[in-house]
């Protein structure tokens, strides 16, 4: 069997480079030409793929198809290929295991934490034990958004790389090493990560406590999250919590007071509710009135103010956009600017990207389309609100496109304003305070 090399072509995967290799596959990132979409695509070596190998991943296939979750990456493909294994998933940034080498501060830890209690307790709800929980299992995307993956693959990774003589220890618990795997084994795994994440440090056998870097811990995180971690660590199987769904308890219960300083209760007004700043009155009033106008889904990645994918930059602080994957409306993805794609255009219509897929089957209607384009050589194809260029014959869109409902314009572009709400443009990014 020949080696993957870098621009070849697997079926409708272009490779573009190599992310990694382990001691069970190599991992390389890949353009889907179909979806025009970016991939990830891990591909066992060929020595270890053998027919109980196959029937493993079979196995653990059907058995964690029904694994639904936003924290869960799914398998988006899995099958031989030209003579090689394919296993495709989508493309995270990084995994968990990069992100550590970096200063994080509390408040994200604590997020990324219960991120991945409720990946695992999902699974434990279902009664499906992952057996490799690691940093490197856990993909990081935009927004500090993590994602569990390898459900199925890291269990037949670790038998089949355990039965060639390779493999390491790392966070598997103690009476998982012995061969007796249980949902308590996960909890084990999921402490030793937290402790890591929040010392610096990840403890070794034979696990005694306190485990090296416990100072910082101490003076960082309360007391009743120590005994959390504590409690996970246990060497005796029996005295840890009994699967991720009540560890995720446990953890919501001391989540406002985790954090050495952080206050337990807000302080409140007479009546018992919170106040709301003016920041957020105005956010909700927009959203109101023009919510389902301008398909808003995401948030800003520096504000969090509520945007929608057609926004070149955020209304509420003028920073570029950064497009996350839950905004997109349509099947296909610019690789270029991230945005939602219909599979029939030729062109992306927000950023003048390349062709998405040029052996497209024809276009069919959308409600959304509201104009035609002016070249005459386009045939007066539709437009859609807010588009840059036209998706067909990419000639730059002339029309001032307005906000259905309002009247404001931008004094650069011409295009439809809140004044009300919006302090810029969220088409060109000019400011539209008044002097």
């Amino acid at each position: 069997m020949t080696p993957v090399r870098v621009r070849q072509r697997l079926g409708k995967y272009r490779i573009d480079r190599r992310l990694a290799e382990g001691g069970f596959a190599t991992v390389y990132k890949a353009f889907d030409t179909i979806a025009g979409i970016t991939v990830a695509l891990k591909i066992p070596h060929a020595k270890l793929v053998t027919k109980d190998t196959l029937d493993s991943f079979r196995q653990e296939v059907r058995l964690t198809a029904g694994l639904d979750h936003p924290n869960i990456l799914p398998v988006k493909d899995a099958g031989f290929i030209e003579g090689h294994f394919v296993i495709a998933s989508p493309l995270g940034e990084e995994t968990l295991g990069d992100r550590l080498s970096r200063r994080m501060s509390g408040r994200t830890m604590i997020d990324l934490a219960g991120q991945m209690l409720a990946a695992v307790a999902f699974a434990h709800s279902k009664r499906i034990l992952h057996g490799d929980l690691k940093p490197e299992n856990f993909i990081m995307f935009a927004d500090n958004r993590v994602r569990l993956a390898d459900f199925g693959i890291a269990k037949v990774a670790r038998r089949t790389l355990e039965a060639s003589g390779s493999g390491t220890v790392g966070y598997v618990a103690p009476e998982q090493a012995m061969g007796k795997p249980s949902l308590r084994s996960d909890v084990f795994s999921l402490g030793l990560i937290f402790y890591r994440m929040f010392s610096g440090y990840l403890p070794e056998w034979p696990f005694t406590w306190p485990p090296p870097g416990f100072e910082r811990v101490r003076k960082s995180l309360h007391a009743d999250l120590i005994a959390f971690l504590r409690r996970c660590l246990e060497l005796d199987h029996r005295k840890r919590f009994a699967d991720a769904s009540r560890m995720m308890a446990a953890f919501k219960r001391m989540k406002p007071r985790a954090l050495r300083g952080t206050p337990a209760r807000r302080r409140r007004t007479k009546s018992g509710k919170q106040r709301a700043d003016w920041k957020t009155l105005r956010a909700r009033g927009f959203l109101k009135e023009f919510r389902s106008t301008l398909e808003v889904r995401g948030t800003c990645h520096r504000c969090h103010g509520p945007v929608s994918e057609s926004m070149q930059c955020c209304p509420w602080c003028g920073t570029k956009r950064r497009v996350a994957p839950e905004e997109n409306r349509f099947r296909g993805r610019c690789p270029r600017c991230k945005r939602g794609v219909k599979t029939d255009w030729r062109f992306c219509p927000w950023c003048y990207g390349s062709a998405i897929n040029p052996d497209a089957t024809p276009r069919h209607p959308d409600f959304r389309y509201t104009a035609s384009c002016t070249n005459s050589r386009c045939a007066g194809k539709e437009l859609m609100p807010f588009m840059r260029y036209c998706p067909w014959c990419r000639r730059k869109v002339q029309r001032a496109w307005k906000i259905e409902g309002a009247k404001g314009r931008c004094t650069r572009c011409g295009w439809g304003v809140l004044r009300d709400y919006w302090d810029y443009c969220p088409w060109c990014g000019k400011s539209t305070r008044k002097a």
